[in-house]
């Protein structure tokens, strides 16, 4: 048995996974959140139950100790299913990781040197590795880069139109998002159409409290919806997506909004939760019923900002063999899907109502047979997608 372990560590949360690479079966996952807080919630699946406790939790070093005591209470055991590598879960890796990698003290000092670059992940990315390295010090430990599937993108998709020198001094240019499910998920449509990877266009909708879409032609992401920073592009939960820079201006002149407020305002206070007071689309999908025209306003508002990217990806592919849906959002809300394709029938796309709106496991097809493109609804799997590019780079795959 081939066993990777798959760490996703946040600000003040650890998420993890067990894999059995075999049979690409989870033997265990568990999260602990508010690390560092009075108390620490700490929830560990296994065999089927759910296991649950608080305790405090000071740092990322502790949560491991606790993520240990869970494994050795609850199962499976470590000794009887041990790691043949770690994988994280890295958000920004600039123009420097293109590929999953092995990480030294090297891959962690330059880590550790993009963090200005996503603040708000990178570091606490970071945080889990140097502790998961200090447990699991005998195991290679593999990063894998949410940014990495997008360097495939030309620079015409990538490239602000700014001063060059100053975009080159602070780094600045498109780096995606995402990529770590859209990769997933592209494959994932490819099989699923028993078509080679090579010859298959997708467009994949990752829709969830964040979210982005992103042009796949041939396994090979050519424009995606998130840019320098997880804030670009569509309407998201709390995220306003794109905006006219010079509102940020006006607020500051006329305003008096500083920079830590216009990134609060944008970035948890924006989308739509600042359009409709919530962040939950199935709270407006729900208002939208009872005749909300807050709601309604707001509905479409994130829709609309659906279909303009969906009709440019069609575009930067040329066509596509299929549309894939995916993520919270993306997999569950049929409104979403229904008002983002309605209409859409002389570009080949016609969905079929009923398939729609029933729910069910697995990837499923929500297009008409007629369809010309494929409509398909599939669930994304990071931490496999992880735990696959860990094997590979440590050449223990296959």
């Amino acid at each position: 048995m081939t066993v990777v372990l798959v760490i996703n560590s946040g600000s003040s949360s650890l998420k993890y996974q067990l894999i059995d690479m075999a049979t690409e079966s989870t033997l265990a996952s568990g999260l602990i959140e508010r690390i560092g807080g009075e108390r620490a919630a700490i929830a560990h699946r296994a065999a089927g139950e759910k296991h649950e406790r608080e305790a405090v939790i000071v740092d990322h070093d502790a949560a491991f100790v606790a993520m240990l005591r869970n494994f050795a209470e609850h199962g499976p055991s470590l000794d009887d299913h041990a790691p043949a590598a770690v994988g994280h879960r890295v958000v920004q890796g600039g123009r420097r990781f293109f590929g999953p990698t092995v990480v030294d003290d090297a891959v962690e000092g330059d880590i550790e040197e993009l963090i200005p670059l996503a603040p708000l992940h990178n570091g606490p990315n970071l945080a889990g590795i140097r502790a998961a390295r200090r447990v699991f010090d005998d195991i290679p430990h593999v990063a894998v880069f949410d940014t990495a599937f997008h360097t495939t993108m030309s620079d015409a998709s990538s490239l602000y139109a700014i001063d060059r020198e100053v975009a080159e001094k602070y780094r600045i240019r498109k780096y995606g998002a995402h990529g770590t499910s859209h990769k997933y998920v592209s494959e994932a449509t490819a099989e699923h159409l028993g078509r080679p990877l090579e010859e298959v266009r997708t467009v994949v909708m990752h829709i969830g409290n964040g979210a982005s879409v992103c042009a796949v032609d041939g396994g090979r992401s050519v424009e995606t919806s998130m840019g320098m920073t997880p804030l670009e592009g569509l309407v998201m939960g709390s995220r306003s997506g794109d905006i006219d820079p010079a509102v940020l201006f006006h607020l500051h002149r006329k305003a008096g909004y500083d920079v830590p407020a216009l990134d609060r305002l944008l970035n948890r206070e924006s989308g739509l939760l600042g359009l409709t007071g919530t962040n939950d689309v199935r709270d407006v999908t729900r208002r939208i019923a009872e005749g909300d025209e807050i709601a309604e306003t707001g509905m479409a508002v994130y829709v609309h900002r659906l279909r303009h990217y969906l009709g440019s990806y069609l575009v930067a592919l040329g066509g596509a063999d299929a549309i894939a849906w995916t993520a919270g959002v993306g997999e569950n809300s049929a409104e979403v899907r229904r008002r983002t394709l309605e209409g859409l029938e002389w570009l080949g796309i016609e969905l079929d109502h009923e398939r729609n709106e029933t729910r069910a496991d697995g990837i499923r097809e929500i297009s008409t047979d007629a369809s010309r493109v494929r409509v398909l609804i599939v669930p994304t799997n990071e931490e496999l997608e992880i735990a696959r590019q860990s094997l590979e780079a440590t050449g223990l795959a296959g």
